[in-house]
């Protein structure tokens, strides 16, 4: 399998973690979003939107969009599961992963953030401070729905004893929301997911800094 990604990007950490947990090997093929390369004519030929990340499966298919391509892997390679056996508990994981994929992270992406830049009036200006507030705002609201859910299902994960498709989510979130100066201190049981995240052969290998393209 090859991933197409970039070491930086939250939707290639959640799938480079998802891949690591269930013990699936792949290369990785970097494109550096800072300068345009997803929008490079070869690149477009395999995911027409332009984004990352793009899985090449080996098989002829090209997945694009990470919900999907963590769904397949949970599918195509079911052990060890990401998600619980039972259709309320895949339905909590789920809506717990929704809350940061649709609802925290689309708003501090790269492309939302240089339209943010671009404005000129009120506290969204095109400064630094205006872009961490803008950022801010989602991620605390976000965090904080998050952490009232994980009281009332986790048990050392997001859901339950063992990582789950939310967690592939949460920690990636977590370090954007520092390159946003959000003080995580509020959230002490999304942090206790994370120490134990870092003490995690499968989550170590899929962080930013172990990247072959990190700079």
């Amino acid at each position: 399998m090859i991933l197409h990604g970039y070491w930086r990007s939250g939707t290639s950490y959640r799938t480079r973690i998802a891949l690591n947990l269930k013990g699936v090997a792949y290369e990785q093929s970097a494109l550096d979003l800072r300068t345009g390369a997803q929008k490079s004519e070869r690149y477009l030929t395999l995911n027409p939107q332009g984004l990352v990340p793009a899985l090449e499966t080996g098989d002829g298919q090209v997945l694009t969009q990470s919900p999907a391509i963590l769904e397949w892997l949970e599918e195509a390679f079911p052990e060890p599961p990401l998600l619980p056996s039972d259709a309320g508990g895949r339905a909590q994981v789920r809506a717990m992963a929704a809350l940061i994929g649709c609802d925290i992270h689309p708003l501090n992406n790269m492309r939302v953030l240089k339209a943010v830049r671009a404005l000129t009036s009120g506290q969204m200006g095109a400064d630094q401070a205006g872009v961490d507030a803008w950022a801010g705002q989602w991620i605390i609201d976000g965090f904080t729905a998050l952490e009232a859910l994980v009281a009332r299902h986790g048990e050392g994960w997001c859901f339950g004893a063992a990582p789950t498709l939310a967690d592939c989510y949460l920690i990636p979130q977590l370090y954007s929301a520092r390159r946003f100066n959000v003080d995580p201190a509020a959230f002490p049981r999304l942090l206790e997911i994370e120490a134990r995240a870092e003490a995690h052969p499968a989550f170590i290998a899929a962080a930013p800094e172990n990247q072959p393209d990190a700079d």
